[in-house]
């Protein structure tokens, strides 16, 4: 990608719409200091001190993070939060967040607030270490009435986005924001919308999903369509192609350190390569930075293989954020994608 051409995308995305629709949650960080640990005069076991606390929001938030490092003009979240500690903090986070609109964000008295709370052992002079998370989520079926909300607030942003970002974060289906009720309205947008880019990912597997375009790692496309466990590149590149025939939109696989492929319903599949380990890596967020550059590089106008590019240089930037759920500004995706050699480019 040419510099020229950088530039002409990147420039779009501040005038551009972004709906995201899905499991919003907080990720919480606690930091101990080891230097402080004392033992439990009523248990005898440790006691880790936390000397300090930052939150943000996570899951389909942390696309949202990703959208806006982006400069993207507006975001709009659709989801939902509890009427708790933990969804003040939520809220909190992203009202703060430049270019956010939180009109079509629910609060509920029916659901908790979904949180990922991470301690990390903090060692003088050496890398972090993560303990045990603490996790609170919904256990219970998505209530008929937030379902149907949601669904309102769906159609309304639909029409006005540029594009829409699904994602299902929780693991028990029907948990959470993304039930079978909502896909039904994201099949009839999809109908309705035909060129306008959607992106679907799911810890829960795509499979029942309605054509929208599949964001998926090589394990899930190759369960969705019954095929082996491990499968070559050519074997990934035709089953992507397959699915992208079957949902008349573009299949994009994530294959870690083989790099990120697309496939159009038609046409050769594009694939671009990982690019090499500049040190330690954490990978927490990389995928949700893929999802949100492949999705604001195509309502921008990028082709799939410029899409495809600015992913994998904006996840090769997240992922050498250590300690937290890292995303990449365009000045970043700048910075590494022209540092990228020609030969390393064509392969």
């Amino acid at each position: 990608m040419t510099p020229e051409r950088f530039q002409q995308i990147t420039n779009t995305y501040k005038t551009l719409k972004i709906a995201v629709i899905g499991d919003f949650c907080l990720d919480r960080y606690l930091e101990i200091d080891t230097s402080r640990q004392e033992i439990s005069i009523e248990t005898g076991l440790p006691v880790y001190n936390v000397t300090r606390v930052r939150a943000q929001p996570g899951g389909a938030g942390t696309i949202v993070n990703n959208l806006v490092a982006l400069g993207v003009g507006q975001i709009i979240p659709v989801g939902f939060c509890g009427d708790d500690g933990e969804g003040y903090e939520l809220r909190r986070g992203l009202a703060d967040l430049p270019g956010l609109t939180l009109d079509h964000f629910l609060t509920t008295t029916d659901r908790r607030t979904f949180t990922y709370c991470k301690p990390l052992l903090m060692h003088p002079g050496q890398p972090l270490e993560e303990l045990n998370r603490l996790d609170s989520k919904n256990w219970t079926v998505t209530p008929p009435a937030l379902e149907a909300q949601l669904a309102d607030h769906l159609r309304q942003v639909a029409d006005k986005a540029d594009a829409l970002i699904f994602l299902i974060q929780v693991d028990a289906p029907e948990t959470g924001a993304i039930t079978q009720g909502l896909l039904k309205v994201v099949g009839e947008l999809a109908k309705t919308y035909p060129q306008k880019p959607m992106l679907a990912d799911s810890r829960q597997s795509l499979k029942g999903w309605p054509p929208v375009s599949f964001k998926m790692n090589a394990s899930e496309l190759g369960a969705l369509l019954n095929k082996a466990d491990e499968m070559t590149l050519e074997e990934i590149s035709e089953a992507a192609t397959e699915m992208a025939g079957i949902n008349g939109r573009t299949v994009f696989v994530s294959l870690s350190e083989r790099g990120i492929l697309g496939a159009e319903p038609t046409g050769t599949p594009e694939h671009v390569p990982a690019l090499p380990l500049r040190g330690p890596i954490d990978i927490v967020g990389a995928g949700d930075s893929v999802t949100a550059n492949l999705a604001t590089a195509l309502a921008a106008g990028a082709t799939v293989k410029e899409a495809l590019e600015l992913a994998s240089v904006a996840s090769s930037c997240v992922i050498h954020q250590l300690g937290t759920t890292g995303t990449a500004r365009v000045a970043d995706i700048k910075a590494l994608i022209h540092s990228i050699p020609a030969t390393m480019k064509d392969s």
